[in-house]
């Protein structure tokens, strides 16, 4: 059975006479808000810790806690979406993540942990929900849309990151700025979802509110596991290369500036990975060549960084694109692999509720084991059994086949 052999679930009220370019156009400004608010800490963040005398491992934590509130929020966001409906659940994550990058940016430690948190919380529901929405209003074009949402997600995160040192000298509020400007991209997302938030989606008769049928949860699935395993494998990966990749290349002779071009690179061929990825998924009966290509790739990459480290511009690039293609595919197969946008969200919950969890250990896995070894081999040998792993579950969630 395909995504495409059921209808889309109805929804009340005049929900079907928006337009799709309005619809399509708030969903791809939420996908902007997702990461801008993240990418824009690491930036500042030595100027952040000399402001506030923060330690290293107090800093460390503070860019950890997003990750680790996608992790423990993200179960909870879809039972939101059904109480509530997909896009009040969007316009409440939105609002919150308003709030949380103003708190943050305002005098007072406390503030900025509470609205670091609060961002946290907002954009774990907003992962988890919007492909949900991805789900129900382009049934047939799952993998173009989440490209495209994927592609707009990766240029505000990168853009983010670039303007956060020249906007924190423009004026004496300093890193503040930066981090709390933010709020207005969310604020003109709410304004453009605003013509949908006066409708709330029908829940399908056979997936009722509060107690989906047996069998039909995808945490009680053999596939459904087979995409959350996919999902945190590739986000795992992902993280460990844009935690270590600068110090993995300065151990190896590489300079600061060579390394913050490769940075660049793997930034920007991640854009093109999300946009190729896309596009092929609609060209493939199922997602088993991409499922498996994408670790491949992965390995590649790793075992050149490896093996020949002053090819490192090569590698990354290559890195770039398999992250790009992996996070795609992760994020369509949450619409892909499930039968109506209810189960999209719970499996969506699902899957990165554990990857991320996994996504923030991994990173502090490999410096651990670096420092217990001295060298980054051991670190980039268990990358590439990372991937040899991933290649198998790739194929799994890549079959054409939906939970229940």
């Amino acid at each position: 059975m395909t995504t495409t052999d059921r209808a889309p679930a109805p929804v009340r009220g005049a929900a079907r006479a928006l337009s799709p370019a309005l619809v399509l156009a708030g969903l791809l400004l939420v996908a902007g808000n997702l990461r801008a608010g993240i990418t824009t800490v690491g930036p500042v963040l030595a100027e952040l810790r000399d402001d506030l005398g923060l330690p290293s491992l107090t800093a460390s934590a503070l860019i950890s806690l997003p990750l680790i509130a996608f992790a423990v929020v993200s179960p909870f966001a879809p039972a939101l979406a059904r109480r509530t409906g997909i896009e009040r659940a969007l316009g409440a994550g939105l609002a919150a993540l308003a709030v949380g990058l103003v708190l943050r940016s305002l005098p007072g430690p406390a503030l900025l942990w509470i609205g670091t948190a609060l961002l946290g919380i907002a954009v774990a529901v907003l992962n988890v929900v919007l492909p949900a929405l991805v789900k129900r209003d382009f049934p047939t074009r799952i993998g173009q849309v989440t490209g495209a949402y994927s592609a707009v997600q990766s240029v505000f995160a990168a853009t983010a990151a670039g303007v956060a040192v020249p906007v924190a000298a423009w004026t004496a509020a300093g890193w503040r700025l930066p981090l709390g400007m933010w709020a207005g991209l969310a604020l003109i997302a709410i304004a453009v979802l605003a013509p949908q938030l006066g409708r709330r989606t029908t829940m399908p008769a056979d997936v009722p509110v509060h107690a989906p049928p047996a069998g039909r949860t995808p945490w009680r699935t053999a596939l459904g596991w087979q995409v959350t395993v996919f999902m945190a494998l590739q986000s795992t990966g992902y993280y460990i290369l844009i935690t270590w990749l600068p110090s993995i290349e300065s151990a190896a002779g590489i300079g600061a500036t060579a390394a913050g071009v490769h940075q660049l690179l793997l930034n920007g061929f991640g854009i093109a990975g999300s946009i190729a990825c896309s596009a092929l998924i609609a060209r493939f009966r199922d997602q088993r060549f991409l499922g498996v290509m994408t670790p491949v790739l992965y390995g590649l990459a790793t075992g050149g960084i490896l093996l020949a480290p002053q090819y490192s511009a090569l590698w990354s690039s290559l890195a770039g694109i398999a992250g790009g293609c992996g996070i795609v595919l992760a994020l369509s197969f949450f619409g892909l692999r499930t039968a109506n946008h209810t189960q999209a969200a719970a499996l969506s919950g699902m899957a990165q509720s554990i990857g991320y969890l996994v996504a923030a250990a991994g990173p502090i896995a490999v410096g651990a084991l670096h420092d217990a070894t001295g060298s980054w081999t051991p670190a980039l040998a268990g990358i590439i059994g990372l991937d040899v792993v991933l290649v198998v579950f790739g194929y799994l969630a890549g079959r054409r086949r939906v939970i229940g």
